[in-house]
């Protein structure tokens, strides 16, 4: 299928638009890390299931399962979790303008570890991305009245390394695709596992984490929330990625995942009622010229 990366990852960016709205509400319920232990705990459960029922092959080499596990750490466990802290230092907005750099990473990685080069408008497309990401989330963190967060050099270094994580991430798993053909759902469901089972006594240690079998009987809408938020998001979103950086090069895929800023832009017009000011508008259809010069590389 022609642009079937390019395709899966304007899906990512779709479904990674819509996650943190269901993430947030069920955050401001139960709190951070109760949601990031369950939404993984649900993930997996409707990866295990619907890998079951296709009856997907899971037969993968030592080395794909290695590589597979290692991206699930760098972007599940090592690139979210300083993604969070980056929140609790600097903010959203701010976090997620340091997180644009995700794809110029990914893409400066795959060329020092797989030895991937774009052409010149490929380059060209992925600067012009990057422009409009930054243009509309700078815009938009500073004319919220709603961030109360200074910006430090601690929370610029937590969203920095937040980004490498989730940049690496994405080689890693590249490295797996490369040996031999991995299914996009199978590879997901390694990621997530290795994930789990290396998030899991972390949370367990941590004096902010409660039983989610206690936490979530008197908090039933945070539960749908979390629930929604894991099957648009580790499910199907991460699905996509992976699909993603295995039909096209890293930094193609990764720039356009990045677009998750300006596809929420309507999502948060329609729900939270956000006035869009001229400059986000236009952010936004700089961004989509920068994905048209990817289709065109």
């Amino acid at each position: 299928m022609p642009f079937l990366g390019e395709i899966s990852a304007l899906l990512t960016a779709l479904f990674w638009s819509m996650s943190p709205l269901f993430f947030t509400a069920a955050i401001n319920r139960v709190g951070t890390v109760t949601v990031n232990i369950t939404r993984l705990t649900f993930a997996l459960i409707f990866l295990v299931t619907s890998v079951l029922v296709m009856q997907y092959s899971v037969a993968l080499s030592p080395t794909q399962y290695a590589l597979l596990s290692l991206s699930g750490f760098l972007g599940l466990v090592f690139g979210d979790s300083f993604m969070f802290k980056a929140f609790q230092h600097i903010g959203a907005r701010i976090t997620m303008l340091v997180m644009a750099l995700s794809p110029a990473i990914a893409t400066f990685a795959a060329y020092v570890i797989l030895g991937e080069e774009l052409p010149m408008l490929g380059l060209l497309g992925i600067a012009v991305t990057l422009a409009g990401i930054v243009w509309v989330v700078a815009e938009r963190s500073g004319t919220g009245k709603d961030t109360p967060h200074a910006v430090t050099k601690i929370g610029l270094f937590y969203a920095f390394i937040g980004a490498t994580g989730q940049g690496l991430g994405l080689v890693v798993a590249k490295l797996a695709f490369n040996e031999s053909p991995v299914n996009g759902l199978v590879a997901t469901l390694i990621r997530i596992a290795a994930a789990w089972v290396l998030l899991l006594p972390i949370a367990a240690m941590t004096k902010n984490f409660k039983s989610p079998f206690v936490t979530f009987r008197t908090e039933r809408r945070a539960l749908w929330l979390t629930i929604g938020g894991a099957v648009v998001g580790p499910f199907i979103g991460i699905t996509f990625s992976l699909i993603a950086v295995a039909h096209t090069q890293v930094g193609v895929a990764a720039t356009i995942m990045a677009t998750v800023p300006i596809v929420m832009l309507p999502l948060l017009r329609i729900f939270y009622k956000e006035r869009l000011t001229w400059k986000a508008v236009a952010g936004a259809f700089v961004t989509v010229g920068g994905v048209v010069l990817l289709f065109l590389k």
